[in-house]
């Protein structure tokens, strides 16, 4: 298996933002707020293509069966990613493809989410960007496994979210989550 890195596509955004539609439809006021994180969020930045969204909600428990069979009526499923304080549905096409991931997190980190803070210094730092980018493709090129794949990326992205922390005097925090 290779890990297929897509040039950015200007339909990403519209896809999010159908998405978050979708789930906001099914679960009217479940989520206090949902937005696109990601690479594909960053207009120009090469991605898999696969749209990441992260909701937030007061408490996990506030997911209620009633609301997972909903959520999956839009082809999500539950998955086990590992991630303390996260729910985490994947969604694949008719074919098996993975085009979504939806993260749900708690409310009270919301604001200094390290996902949220690497996609608005990527927005607002063109050459950081490129440094990512340039790192994808070089992992992407040579590196089968998906997890090899993301931890080769967590240096750089530690950087990247001690800088967005630092100039907003936020604590800095370990991006990998365990």
């Amino acid at each position: 298996m290779s890990i297929e890195i897509s040039e950015y596509d200007p339909r990403w955004p519209a896809r999010a933002a159908l998405a978050v539609e979708e789930l906001r439809a099914v679960v009217p006021g479940l989520f206090a707020e949902i937005e696109h994180v990601g690479s594909t969020s960053v207009p120009g930045l090469v991605a898999k293509p696969v749209i990441d969204l992260m909701a937030c909600v007061k408490r996990l428990d506030d997911v209620t069966p009633e609301h997972e069979a909903a959520i999956e009526s839009l082809g999500y499923r539950r998955e086990d990613a590992g991630m303390p304080d996260r729910i985490f549905f994947p969604r694949d096409d008719a074919a098996g493809v993975r085009t979504h991931h939806l993260h749900v997190v708690l409310l009270d980190g919301w604001p200094t989410r390290n996902q949220r803070l690497l996609r608005d210094h990527l927005r607002a730092h063109p050459e950081a960007a490129g440094e990512y980018a340039a790192l994808k493709r070089a992992l992407a090129a040579g590196e089968p496994d998906g997890m090899a794949y993301t931890r080769g990326k967590t240096a750089l992205i530690q950087r990247l979210v001690d800088r967005e922390r630092a100039a907003r005097g936020l604590p800095l925090v370990s991006v990998w989550e365990e």
